[in-house]
């Protein structure tokens, strides 16, 4: 194998693996990559899946060949969303490389790993090494080579995702999906086959160059056409997936986003209300409403940071059977402890079916705070200025366990850095939309003025 000339500690981030193919992320890399990760974790056999972006065959096929090339076993699940891959790994209980750049714009790719299980691989959980082994080929010779097998997963994924409702449960609404011609066309459609709804389907062709528009969910500009056709078609909900599936964001009958804090308590209300007296994970920047709707609910909240890796290590450390973040992702803990955008779809339709009432009057008694949303700025010295804002507003409740969170009787912010840009990261919540207005702006104005208070 060839041995990369150059660095990869730009391409390895917190929690996975993202650069400019081929400039960042070559074949050459994909292999070293492969090779290094079958070496760390000692799998006997790993399953690889990919999305549909143009550089996504090739690459995992370099990807496999090094996995080989160490004596692990290649289980090749060829196109998958990142959750089907998830599902594999736990289901098959083997370690997985997805190649995908999630959201990204098409240049991109990347791999997430996870260990037997679908255990989470991070920074500080074994991508340094992984990194470490691909720059260096510090290993020896390998005693055999692998083998490698194609499975298909797509039909017993399909039966695990619908295990989460009771499909006799539902009515026959009319759902809006929007898959942005990302991986989500693939398993979209056999799960809505299933269930008594008429799906109208968005862009779901699966095509790498994402022609409609990016496939991110997030930015509310991308959710135009969806909710344009929510209108159109007077349907229940709209369901935005991202380019890897494995996050969904939703918008109720008025066309209008749903925020993920709405989403998480709504999903974690209906899960303890099977399974009462049971923990569920949220990240710090979600809404007061979503601890406190857990404990309506007879559960146990428990706080954690944000990002996948962390909020998986909790729920195995508490036993928690749901997670919910922000961002749109959601974890089960029968779904291996992993995130699936398409089994929080199919939980939220079930308990809009038991409803039988609009999605934003469901929605309407977790709507109870005022957010900011999430506001990016561009510091240089993060730290510094973190420290500024800490010393600013030193009359609050402070926690530390992701940047800063300060807390006060009527509002809170929290103020991270980005793992990778220099960025501050901006949260704020407040009672009323007039205190939400007047902290936003002047933490902003704090954030982004230069050479502050000391």
């Amino acid at each position: 194998m060839t041995v990369p000339h150059r660095d990869l500690g730009s391409i390895f981030k917190a929690y996975d693996v993202r650069g400019v193919v081929p400039d960042e992320l070559g074949e050459d890399d994909a292999r070293a990559i492969g090779a290094a990760f079958a070496e760390w974790s000692g799998a006997g056999a790993i399953a690889v899946g990919r999305d549909c972006r143009l550089s996504s065959s090739s690459l995992a096929a370099a990807v496999g060949e090094g996995i080989a090339s160490r004596g692990a076993d290649v289980i090749d699940v060829g196109l998958a969303s990142t959750d089907l891959l998830y599902f594999t790994s736990g289901s098959l209980d083997v370690a997985g490389i997805m190649l995908t750049a999630s959201h990204n714009p098409p240049e991109y790719n990347g791999l997430k790993f996870c260990l037997p299980g679908a255990r989470p691989v991070g920074q500080d959980t074994g991508l340094a090494e992984i990194r470490d082994l691909a720059e260096t080929h510090a290993f020896g010779p390998a005693v055999s080579t692998g083998s490698f097998t194609q499975r298909d997963m797509l039909d017993p994924y399909v039966d695990h995702v619908l295990s989460f409702v009771d499909v006799g449960a539902m009515r026959p609404l009319t759902v809006v999906a929007d898959t942005a011609n990302g991986m989500g066309g693939l398993v979209v459609p056999p799960v809505f086959e299933r269930l008594p709804m008429t799906l109208v389907h968005l862009f779901p062709e699966l095509d790498g160059t994402f022609p409609n528009h990016p496939a991110d969910p997030i930015d509310p500009e991308n959710q135009r056409d969806l909710k344009r056709e929510v209108l159109a078609r007077r349907a229940d909900v709209g369901l935005a997936f991202d380019g890897d599936a494995d996050r969904v964001f939703l918008v109720d009958e008025r066309a209008d986003g749903v925020s993920g804090s709405e989403v998480t308590a709504l999903v974690a209300a209906a899960m303890l209300d099977r399974h009462p007296g049971e923990t569920v994970v949220h990240n710090l920047i979600t809404s007061w409403a979503v601890p406190e709707v857990i404990r309506e609910h007879g559960g146990v909240p428990v706080r954690t940071r944000v990002g996948h890796s962390f909020i998986k290590q909790v729920m195995a450390d508490t036993g928690a059977i749901f997670g919910g973040e922000h961002s749109g992702h959601y974890y089960f803990r029968e779904n291996y402890r992993a995130d699936s955008g398409l089994i929080a779809a199919v939980v939220v339709l079930e308990q809009l079916s038991r409803a039988n009432a609009p999605l934003s009057q469901v929605l309407a008694p977790f709507d109870r705070y005022r957010a900011s949303g999430e506001i990016n700025s561009r510091v240089g010295d993060q730290a510094g200025k973190v420290e500024e804002i800490a010393r600013a507003y030193a009359d609050g409740r402070q926690d530390r366990t992701d940047g800063l969170t300060v807390e006060f009787e009527d509002w809170w912010f929290n103020v991270r850095p980005s793992n990778t840009e220099p960025l501050l990261r901006l949260n704020v919540e407040a009672r009323t939309e007039e205190l939400l207005g007047e902290k936003t702006a002047e933490l902003l104005d704090l954030i982004r003025r230069e050479g502050g208070p000391t």
